[in-house]
């Protein structure tokens, strides 16, 4: 059964195997990429990410003011953008799972990013927050039935998730 366009199927049968196996519930991110020296592409960072089906080529250009051309997406952008469908996601998956049908489903998000700590100006957080503004319409779930799914959606939620909780990061050069 597929509801919210999310099949229901396949997350049961996810589930299920997670139960018997857990290391079947870890999934591996990986990347390479590459900075790009040469001005003329315009862009300053390429990557090649793989998914289930194919892949996909991703280029990233830091806006002006971090010297960049300002060409393409920079990379807050897009990791603004994947907190974002990883919110909204969870939030769609979460009410299928409850058999609740959403009509409409939009996001407005919004975030303010401090780059004072960047330029060595102020040891102020980048990110203060962002804020999700949800448009959802659904005929089977009243205002009160929405904020709990808004609240196991956020619980849930593997981006907000990583986003409060210390993540340990390793850098090294080879």
């Amino acid at each position: 059964m597929i509801l919210n366009n999310v099949d229901l199927a396949k997350v049961s049968a996810t589930i299920e195997s997670g139960k018997k196996d857990r290391q079947s519930l870890i999934k591996p991110v990986k990347l390479e990429g590459e900075w790009v020296f040469d001005q003329s592409k315009g862009y300053q960072f390429k990557t090649e990410l793989s998914y289930e089906k194919g892949k996909q080529i991703i280029q990233v250009d830091s806006p002006s003011f971090l010297g960049g051309g300002g060409n393409s997406l920079g990379p807050m952008a897009y990791c603004i953008s994947g907190i974002t469908s990883c919110f909204i996601g969870t939030f769609a998956g979460v009410a299928a799972s409850m058999g609740v049908k959403l009509e409409k489903l939009n996001v407005n998000t919004k975030c303010n990013v401090n780059f004072a700590k960047t330029f060595d100006i102020a040891d102020e957080p980048i990110v203060s927050g962002i804020e999700f503004i949800l448009d959802v319409a659904s005929s089977d779930a009243d205002k009160k039935k929405l904020d709990q799914i808004l609240i196991m959606a956020l619980e849930r939620c593997p981006a907000m998730y990583s986003m409060s909780h210390n993540v340990p990061v390793n850098a090294t050069i080879r």
